[in-house]
């Protein structure tokens, strides 16, 4: 049976210095960034779905619970590939208790690489036939990563074909003060797009003058440059 030694053995197998040094910049985990004290082994995502794999089937709930709290950000982000794998691999009986663990360790998903490995796939595919209320709460708690974690939950509603969360959850963080907040929502809008152009533009015919300027970039980076021009130069 795997330990959390294992775990974290075979993740230092893969350490490289240099992605070690880098990691902290790319993630802000300086003094006053978004990701403040986050520690690295400097293990590229690949390797860590490696060992995730290697180890989601044998791993114990309290272990993993354990490493969703780890200090060192590579081994939360493994852990939460191996979360996915239990809930996605799980019987419909089984899967809330998945969905309640990945609830009660929210605390543990705070960069937006932990966020968008997870939202969608643990918490939005649960509440597809569900009451919705908890994105809403998320999305009015004042947590950065819990406000991400409620817009990005919704693309599993948008690959069904399923907008109104996505609309209502983007005019609650329309006026959010951070940018990691405002690709999201611009990222959710812009799938949105993709799948139904016509329910994209409801919203942005109504909000695009308001949108901040990197969520709107975001929301029309698909579109035709006509169309993509005529918002950013608020021509519409």
């Amino acid at each position: 049976m795997s330990t959390i030694s294992d775990i974290k053995h075979s993740l230092e197998s893969y350490h490289d210095f240099q992605k070690a040094e880098k990691a902290p910049k790319f993630f802000q985990a300086h003094k006053g960034g978004y990701g403040e004290g986050d520690q690295f082994l400097g293990v590229a995502v690949p390797d860590q779905r490696k060992v995730a794999k290697k180890f989601w089937k044998e791993i114990s709930s309290k272990e993993l619970e354990s490493l969703l709290n780890d200090p060192i950000h590579e081994v939360r982000l493994s852990a939460i590939f191996m979360l996915v794998e239990k809930y996605k691999k799980a019987k419909k009986e089984e899967k809330q208790f998945w969905v309640d663990m990945y609830l009660k360790n929210l605390n543990g998903v705070n960069n937006w690489d932990l966020v968008d490995s997870s939202a969608d796939k643990i918490l939005g595919n649960w509440l597809l036939d569900k009451d919705r209320t908890l994105l809403y709460d998320l999305a009015n708690s004042g947590d950065l990563w819990r406000e991400r974690i409620s817009i990005v939950a919704t693309y599993e509603f948008i690959r069904k074909g399923d907008y109104e969360d996505t609309y209502k959850i983007a005019e609650i963080l329309l006026n959010h003060p951070h940018d990691l907040i405002h690709k999201a929502v611009g990222w959710m809008l812009k799938e949105m797009g993709k799948r139904s152009p016509e329910a994209e533009e409801v919203f942005l015919v109504k909000f695009y003058e308001k949108m901040p300027r990197t969520m709107l970039r975001y929301a029309v980076e698909k579109m035709g440059e006509k169309r993509r021009q005529a918002y950013l130069k608020g021509t519409i």
